[in-house]
């Protein structure tokens, strides 16, 4: 991961503990892939993957969660829930972060963007 990757991962974990989620993990890794943060919010487990670039470009961020993607997110999300005493709905979110030279320009979380089908 690039320095922007990791910088905008720590920017959306100081985003989400200022929105009153209880971060569980960051960079869980499993056979299936890996979950950006992991966090609990209100009746929820929140699985967030977070994506950013330097301009806001024709493409947006969220955009390049696409199927394959939230596939492997869900996997792991469902190893996750398998092996963890979880009494929580699971929910997936993307988070995605505008930042150019270590300096954020805008941050847009998207609750519920994908689901399980």
């Amino acid at each position: 991961m690039n320095n922007r990757g990791k910088f905008a991962e720590l920017k959306a974990v100081m985003y989400l503990q200022s929105k009153n989620y209880e971060i569980i993990e960051a960079n869980y890794n499993c056979r299936f892939g890996e979950i950006d943060i992991i966090a609990k919010h209100q009746n929820y487990i929140v699985f967030v993957e977070v994506k950013s670039r330097e301009n806001d470009t024709l493409v947006k961020p969220r955009e390049l969660v696409d199927s394959k993607k939230q596939s492997k997110i869900i996997a792991c999300a469902k190893y996750y829930l398998l092996t963890h005493e979880v009494d929580l709905q699971p929910r997936f979110d993307v988070i995605e972060i505008i930042c150019k030279d270590l300096k954020i320009k805008s941050i847009e979380h998207l609750e519920n963007a994908f689901q399980v089908v």
